[in-house]
């Protein structure tokens, strides 16, 4: 692409052309106090700050809820200007090989910094998860040898995955999903910084299709900005290719109804657009946990259903006959689920 076309594109997809961090890196807390979330954890992290003596840590929990950060956010109140040199950041999707600790992480633990009494380097590891076994083996080592000069934190999303020995080395501190009352308070945060035209419906789109991942709650509001300069439900959706939940929702209220034709004809509709089966069976499933109007236990009916189709596309049988299916299954109950329309 020729140089004034690259800029036509920036142009054209409202994309600013001193290309400016990702709102995520742009945003992204340097203090403990600003951590969103997991209160009670980012206590104790708060209490290491103060006492100086960082243990080993694992920190567990799912994607894009503040676990590197909060890290991160420690090693800074911990070492202050020596940061740049005293702390090793590796991701352990990638470094994830015996040779880099026998590398890497061992040539920085023998490196040797002027640090305050009482400080330490700290290697801090992410996705350390999908570290092979091998390169968990000979980690194990390592801290043993340079614990007094060096402390490891290790960020995953599954303990379990981190070996016995490492784990009984380590504080294991688990994070757990925010609460949507924690991002929208993040998201308008943002919004006021970046003077963002929004509405309420779609700041509840950017929390329903975030599911407690502030990450993606972030990047979609961005991406929406970016791509249409007001974040409305419609845009929010648009920009994440997943159906519009109040389409999803009529689909199954027609069905519960026992208008099998009706839901039959959104869902040929959602499925002409190019909704492949997965986006359909995972946003039904999102949008019927918050159909509280339904009587629980057969609410539970529906999703008992809508799960065994779920399970089944991920097996790979995800055709249009399968959705259709899942609707047909449905409507037998519809003579039990009364509700009011």
């Amino acid at each position: 692409m020729e140089n004034a076309d690259l800029i036509d594109f920036f142009y054209t997809m409202n994309y600013p052309l001193d290309l400016e961090l990702p709102w995520v890196e742009k945003y992204r807390p340097t203090k403990l106090d600003d951590v969103v979330g997991n209160k009670e954890t980012v206590e104790s992290l708060k209490r290491i700050a103060e006492e100086g003596n960082m243990p080993h840590l694992i920190i567990s929990g799912l994607p894009g809820i503040g676990k590197t950060t909060s890290v991160l956010c420690l090693a800074h109140e911990l070492l202050g200007d020596q940061f740049r040199d005293a702390v090793l950041e590796l991701n352990a999707s990638d470094d994830r090989g015996i040779e880099v600790v026998r590398n890497k992480i061992k040539q920085f633990a023998q490196k040797k910094v002027q640090l305050p009494p009482g400080r330490h380097k700290i290697v801090i590891l992410d996705e350390a998860d999908s570290m092979t076994p091998g390169a968990q083996q000979a980690l194990r080592r390592t801290m043993e040898i340079y614990s007094n000069t060096t402390r490891f934190a290790f960020a995953c999303n599954q303990s379990s995955k981190i070996i016995e020995p490492l784990q009984s080395r380590c504080a294991i501190l688990r994070y757990n999903k925010l609460e949507d009352e924690e991002i929208l308070r993040n998201l308008l945060h943002i919004i006021k910084q970046e003077k963002i035209e929004y509405t309420n419906d779609g700041l509840e789109a950017l929390i329903f299709t975030a599911e407690g991942d502030m990450r993606q709650a972030i990047n979609n509001l961005q991406s929406t900005f970016y791509g249409f300069n007001f974040v409305n439900s419609e845009n929010v959706y648009r920009i994440v290719d997943s159906p519009h939940p109040l389409v999803i929702s009529k689909m199954l209220r027609s069905c519960i109804r026992g208008d099998f034709e009706g839901s039959l004809d959104i869902l040929r509709s959602l499925w002409a657009k190019g909704y492949s089966a997965i986006d359909i069976v995972s946003t039904s499933f999102k949008v019927l946990k918050s159909m509280y109007d339904i009587e629980e236990d057969k609410r539970l009916e529906v999703i008992r259903i809508v799960g065994f189709t779920h399970m089944r596309v991920l097996e790979g049988v995800s055709t249009y006959l399968q959705l259709s299916c899942m609707l047909a299954k449905i409507l037998e109950l519809n003579k039990e689920l009364k509700i009011d329309t």
